[in-house]
């Protein structure tokens, strides 16, 4: 997988997971607070997307991980 790639499913899992333990609904409910997470990730996919920049793309290069077109 490109580091773009690695990216979008790494942010993907983070609000998924992150919403199973913020929604009192969910079986692994733990706290509201895990919705910050949620938003936390959807403001740095807004950064990355208006900057062309991303923090975990650079971390995913400097451990190897392949940039991709």
């Amino acid at each position: 997988m490109k580091s773009w790639q690695l990216v979008r499913l790494i942010a993907g899992a983070f609000v998924l997971l992150s919403l199973a333990l913020g929604i009192p609904g969910s079986p692994l409910f733990l706290s509201s607070w895990w919705l910050a997470f949620t938003a936390f990730v959807g403001v740095n996919l807004l950064q990355s997307a208006l900057t062309r920049w991303c923090l975990m793309e650079v971390i995913l290069r400097k451990v190897g991980v392949p940039a991709g077109s």
